[in-house]
C-alpha cells in the first residue's frame, strides 16, 4: 500500500512556495499531501492560499507567547496531531529552535533564495545582486542549527546578467518552486 506522506509547510507572507507544494500534492505529482500551514503572521496572504486548498491553517503571533518554546511545543503537538512527516520552510522568516528540531531532527528542509553558504540570512536576493556577482542561485538544505545552515540538498544556478532586481527576484522564485517540487519529490521516495 503506497500511503501519502503528510507535509507541514511553515510560511510567512505571501506564500508562493506553498502554493507550488500544495499544488504538485494536488496534482499527484509527489506522492504527498499537506496537512497543515504555520503561519506566524494572522494576515499573512498565504492563509488565503491554504483556505482555497482547504489545508488547515495555525496562524500566531509569536509575540502572545511568553517563549519561542511556548509556540513550538504547540506547533509540535499539532504536528503530531496531523502524522507530520516532513516539514518545509517556505518564507518561514523564523529560526526554528530545539523544541522543533529536537522532534523533528533530519525532517526539517528549507529553501534559500541564494547558493549557499553565499548570503545567508535575510534580503539575499538582493544581497547578490549588489554584490556584482554574475551568478546567484536557489538552494534546498535540510535545517539544524545555524542560520541557512544544514546539509545541502540541492542547488540550481540562477542568471543575474542583464535584469533588475525585480526580474531576478521571479528569477528566484520560479527557480524555487521548480527545485521544491524537485527536492520533496527525491526525499519522498
Amino acid at each position: 500500500m503506497n500511503t501519502k506522506k503528510h507535509i507541514a509547510v511553515f510560511a510567512s507572507g505571501n506564500g508562493s512556495n506553498f502554493e507550488a507544494i500544495a499544488c504538485a500534492c494536488a496534482e499527484n505529482r509527489l506522492n504527498a499531501e499537506v496537512v497543515l500551514l504555520v503561519c506566524d503572521n494572522p494576515k499573512a496572504f498565504v492563509i488565503q492560499r491554504a483556505e482555497k486548498f482547504n489545508i488547515p491553517v495555525f496562524a500566531f503571533q509569536p509575540k502572545d507567547y511568553a517563549h519561542k518554546a511556548d509556540y513550538e511545543t504547540e506547533i509540535v503537538q499539532l504536528l503530531k496531531k496531523h502524522n507530520v512527516d516532513l516539514i518545509c520552510l517556505a518564507g518561514y522568516l523564523r529560526l526554528v529552535s530545539d523544541v522543533l528540531l529536537d522532534e523533528y531532527e533530519g525532517k526539517i528542509i528549507n529553501i534559500h533564495p541564494s547558493l549557499l553558504p553565499e548570503f545567508k540570512g535575510l534580503h539575499a536576493i538582493q544581497q547578490a545582486f549588489e554584490s556584482g556577482a554574475k551568478i546567484t542561485g536557489v538552494t534546498t538544505h535540510f535545517v539544524d542549527k545555524t542560520l541557512d545552515g544544514g546539509k545541502i540538498i540541492d542547488q540550481v544556478e540562477v542568471p543575474i546578467e542583464n535584469c533588475t532586481l525585480e526580474e531576478l527576484e521571479t528569477r528566484i522564485h520560479t527557480a524555487e518552486h521548480k527545485l521544491y517540487i524537485k527536492t520533496l519529490a527525491k526525499l519522498l521516495t
